[in-house]
């Protein structure tokens, strides 16, 4: 029987794992409208990323792998770039796609060796770009132009400092979130609001803006359903941030200012996650200021709730 394998890029690849770790589990569906690709790419990526050993599948679900998953949604590129030649160092069809590019020095030879050795589902050419694709953002390959590719010298040595760098930014991330919000750090949840929050500063000072806004954004939503949980809210039939919000004025659970307050987070939300606006008929553009200010807000409705609920005490 054929083995299946997939055509992708690694770009997708490393998105939907960064997808799947920022939902902590996900279906195909939520990872492609997070991602913004069609369901049928997200399959290919999700596929190869589990082949990979950065996802597991569970009953239509996946989850990621540590340690190597969360560094996907690290914001250097050298980062996700280690992390994903970590994992294609123990990928067999990579490995042996690079023996015999170094044996036959042609990519189109070595994918169809490469079919024929390991019985692989796909066409010679879509099994060499989903490779190449690997190889070069990695830089275990080199295009030489012409498409022409060879080994990278390099070997299969792999600097290790950008993921070490990249722990470094997360640690110091996570512990600005637990000051902006003491003392409660210790009352959400580390993987769905503290780390995601961290994320969120990272990824605004380096630029990534909506990703900045569904970081941050994914992390008061999850506050949001643990905070319902532990005050005896429900939350059925709701989406989205505002919705979830509504929910908190029945019983007086949330002062009327922090809940208004808070939908600030959803509209924002809304804006850069949802493309088209039929309201101006357009995408709406995220200001680097708004994505640098959006974490702060966020940590500051999740003090103010948790201020309310844990001390009793008003505060905005």
């Amino acid at each position: 029987m054929p083995r299946r394998f997939f055509h992708v890029t690694a770009e997708l690849v490393v998105s939907v794992v960064d997808a799947v770790h920022s939902f902590g589990h996900a279906n195909k569906t939520a990872v492609a409208e997070f991602c913004d690709m069609s369901e049928n790419k997200a399959d290919q990526a999700l596929g190869l990323a589990v082949d990979l050993g950065l996802l597991r599948k569970d009953t239509g679900d996946y989850y990621p792998i540590p340690p190597l998953a969360a560094f996907a949604g690290a914001p250097r590129d050298d980062a996700r770039a280690t992390m994903l030649r970590l994992a294609l160092e123990s990928y067999d069809p990579f490995i042996r796609f690079r023996e015999r590019l170094r044996a036959t020095n042609s990519a189109s030879n070595a994918a169809g060796q490469l079919k024929s050795l390991l019985n692989l589902d796909l066409d010679r050419d879509e099994i060499m770009d989903t490779l190449i694709s690997l190889g070069t953002y990695t830089r275990a390959i080199n295009s030489e132009g012409g498409g022409q590719y060879t080994i990278n010298p390099g070997g299969t040595e792999i600097d290790l400092l950008p993921l070490a760098s990249a722990c470094v930014d997360a640690v110091s991330a996570e512990s600005h979130v637990r000051n902006l919000i003491e003392p409660h750090g210790d009352r959400v949840g580390r993987a769905t609001v503290l780390q995601p929050l961290a994320n969120s500063f990272l990824k605004a000072n380096a630029g990534e803006i909506r990703d900045a806004i569904n970081e941050a954004g994914n992390a008061v939503e999850s506050f949001i359903a643990e905070l319902a949980s532990s005050m005896t809210v429900s939350l059925a039939g709701t989406s989205g941030i505002i919705q979830k919000l509504e929910k908190f004025r029945t019983g007086d659970k949330l002062p009327k200012k922090v809940i208004e307050a808070a939908k600030y987070l959803g509209q924002v939300r809304n804006a850069s996650g949802h493309g088209e606006d039929v309201e101006i008929g357009a995408q709406w553009e995220i200001s680097n200021l708004t994505a640098r200010n959006y974490p702060n807000v966020a940590c500051g409705f999740i003090r103010a709730a948790l201020e309310q609920k844990e001390s009793g005490v008003f505060a905005i």
